[in-house]
């Protein structure tokens, strides 16, 4: 049975554009191409994807995850079996997790105490150092960190709650920009990426260089490019593109 992009787009979660981007870079083709020129999917497809999501989920890249299962030599079911293997690992942590969670609150309901050493149990702590590790050899400037943390620490829960709704408009605002077939350097982009801008300056005053560098470390880890890559498949390279041209002709 043949599917529909958008039937398989609603199945997976995926959205339509995601799909044609994906056909277009040669990731994910479909199974044949109707006379209306609709993109039909199969079997074949629907587990080409679940890998392709997989991998995702991993942090790769889409053109490691790309040269990976266009190998001779990929097995789906090896691959099933490494997802298997990382998934239980983190399901263990999850279950730690949780039991952490449940004993703070019952700690905190004063009705069992928990062990000082208890409060951490759970937190993958390599992950915390490769983060920390990350942004010391992204070059990040300390200082830049030391004033973020000074300006929002007083910030209340709905605060962080209202900033980040505003920067998910403005990464709506720039998806849609791609989807009119703007560039970024049309002016209508470049007053999005002043909102981008200013909501950046409410956490740290960017310069010229630092500006391009944040743009630089978005493409530079894993859930950076997830994380964009999910909003549209083109905007981390159409936002990095157009954070560049703002800090060189704004922030000279």
């Amino acid at each position: 049975m043949a599917y529909t992009v958008n039937k398989l787009a609603k199945l997976s979660g995926v959205s339509v554009r995601t799909l044609h981007f994906y056909d277009e870079i040669g990731l994910l083709k479909p199974a044949y191409y109707g006379e209306n020129n609709y993109r039909y999917y199969e079997e074949a497809q629907f587990l080409m994807l679940q890998q392709i999501l997989f991998f995702r989920e991993l942090g790769f890249q889409l053109n490691d995850i790309q040269r990976i299962i266009s190998s001779p030599d990929f097995d789906k079911v090896k691959a099933l079996e490494s997802h298997r293997k990382i998934l239980k690992k983190n399901l263990n942590q999850t279950k730690m997790l949780l039991e952490t969670v449940d004993k703070t609150i019952t700690h905190l309901r004063g009705k069992e105490m928990m062990k000082l050493e208890e409060t951490f149990h759970g937190f993958n702590a390599e992950k915390q150092k490769m983060y920390e590790d990350f942004l010391v050899d992204s070059g990040i400037d300390q200082n830049i960190l030391q004033q973020s943390k000074e300006k929002t620490k007083t910030w209340t829960k709905e605060q962080w709650q209202e900033y980040k709704k505003h920067m998910d408009k403005i990464h709506d605002e720039l998806a849609s920009a791609i989807e009119h077939h703007l560039e970024p350097s049309d002016l209508a982009v470049q007053k999005i990426i002043k909102k981008h801008y200013q909501m950046i300056a409410k956490l740290w005053i960017p310069t010229k260089d630092s500006y391009i560098g944040l743009s630089q470390l978005y493409g530079s880890h894993p859930d950076f490019v997830k994380f964009y890559s999910d909003i549209h498949p083109k905007l981390l390279n159409f936002m990095t593109e157009a954070m560049k041209l703002f800090s060189e002709k704004e922030l000279a």
